[in-house]
């Protein structure tokens, strides 16, 4: 009888297999058929991301990292590209949880070009006093690390140059017009004072995470970095 039930496993593993590779195989053909525009793809890209401020604002993430701030693409620009991109199969799930972190793997594989990456992401699961997080916070920690290995994924095929161009628009974009000093003042209070708001912290705090004395020295690059934090803090990637 497990005889009969070890052969009806591994021929309903063969039927999923052969299933599975019969989609791939189609779905190289048709990239190879239908071979992606690098130009359009970018340029969709950049009018998805300028589309409004709040769709750029989603495109970046900052964290706090040696007493600087880390500033970077993030996972939403990440789907955003690979979208647009095309001819992608992309996937990340947890594949590991033990007693201090759950490990994430990302998967991206270009079926035009035949290029896939593996990348994997380890998430701490305890908390300051090294209590084990509940059954909840983990599953959201996991959420959080299958998003990041995903992006880096993305990230790892599709051309650094193509990335940083849609990036440095939605940058743009998040800034808006600060042209004159009455510009930067209006832009410079609506970030503080929506921070204040969205995540209960006082200006001083948000002027310390900045390296600022006053708020008469954020700039561009300055507000940049804020918004980032917000949408770190919003993904789960800090707090």
């Amino acid at each position: 009888m497990e005889d009969l039930e070890t052969i009806q496993e591994f021929e309903g593993t063969m039927v999923v297999y052969e299933q599975e590779k019969a989609l791939i195989d189609s779905q190289v053909a048709t990239a190879k058929h239908y071979p992606r525009n690098v130009r359009r793809a970018t340029e969709n890209a950049i009018a998805i991301v300028t589309m409004d401020k709040e769709t750029a604002a989603t495109c970046t993430y900052s964290l706090p990292r040696g007493g600087k701030a880390i500033t970077g693409p993030s996972v939403h620009l990440a789907n955003i590209l690979a979208q647009t991109w095309g001819h992608l199969r992309v996937d990340s799930k947890v594949v590991d949880i033990d007693n201090k972190h759950v490990t994430s793997e990302g998967m991206c594989y270009d079926l035009e070009n035949n290029y896939a990456v593996k990348t994997t992401v380890k998430r701490k699961i305890t908390n300051s006093q090294g209590k084990t997080f509940n059954e909840d916070m983990i599953t959201v920690t996991g959420n959080a690390g299958n998003a990041i290995a995903k992006r880096n994924a993305i990230f790892s095929v599709i051309p650094k140059s193509v990335i940083n161009r849609v990036y440095k628009a939605a940058q743009e974009m998040i800034t808006g017009d600060i042209s004159d000093a009455t510009k930067l003042i209006a832009r410079r209070t609506q970030v503080v004072d929506g921070m204040k708001q969205a995540f209960n912290v006082t200006e001083s705090e948000i002027l310390k995470s900045i390296g600022k004395s006053s708020i008469d020295h954020i700039g561009a690059e300055e507000l940049v970095v804020l918004i980032g934090y917000g949408q770190a803090i919003k993904d789960g990637d800090t707090t």
